[in-house]
């Protein structure tokens, strides 16, 4: 598969990079929450779990563990069960949220 200048892309990788990534920036979020103890919970196990699949090398459960763990901080901020510390300077959410 070519990528849009026309090098072939590794997939296996690029899943990798956008595991590690979004691993990080939820870790990053997840510290900043408060709230919900249930929904820190499944959050911190989603978190738990993409550490785990990358230790068994089953990147696409990796990178769906941590997409889950995201999604819940978006709907527990979004629905006022959970709250960010905005003590850092600005919402970590809105800088690096999946949706755009």
């Amino acid at each position: 598969m070519e990528g849009p200048d026309g090098r072939k892309r590794n997939l296996e990788a690029d899943l990798l990079n956008e595991t590690a990534k979004w691993r990080e920036r939820g870790e990053s979020l997840f510290e900043q929450l408060s709230g919900d103890e249930d929904m820190l919970e499944n959050i911190s196990a989603y978190l738990s779990d993409s550490h785990y699949f990358l230790e068994q090398d089953d990147l696409i459960r990796a990178f769906e563990a941590v997409i889950w763990a995201w999604a819940w901080m978006e709907i527990g901020l979004e629905k006022g069960l959970l709250h960010q510390d905005q003590a850092e300077g600005g919402s970590a959410l809105a800088e690096t949220s999946l949706k755009g």
